[in-house]
């Protein structure tokens, strides 16, 4: 959904409040999506250390920030923020990885 296709359930604009809780609502998924992408991150760390590759996958990283650009592109969402999300989840992984291992 774009900016633009967002509308309200009925005829009349959402309070602030509704906004407010709609945000709520986000934001809980955005924790929630933090926490399944972590749980799969720690699963790849662990498939590293199995198989002795480095923490670090410049190649990978790569290509999660191009597919970040092109969705926030999509969503109609500045690509730089979006990117630097995705570049500070990356960190974030990484830095769990190394202290795992």
């Amino acid at each position: 959904m774009t900016r633009n296709e967002y509308t309200a359930s009925d005829d009349e604009d959402p309070s602030l409040d509704e906004l407010r809780e709609e945000i709520e609502d986000i934001d809980r998924e955005i924790v929630e999506l933090i926490a399944r992408r972590t749980y799969v991150a720690d699963s790849v760390a662990q498939v590293k250390a199995e198989k002795d590759l480095p923490t670090t996958d410049e190649g990978q990283e790569e290509r999660v920030m191009e597919r970040a650009g092109r969705n926030a592109e999509q969503f109609d969402v500045d690509s730089n923020l979006v990117k630097a999300v995705f570049r500070l989840l990356i960190e974030l992984n990484k830095v769990e990885q190394r202290e795992n291992r």
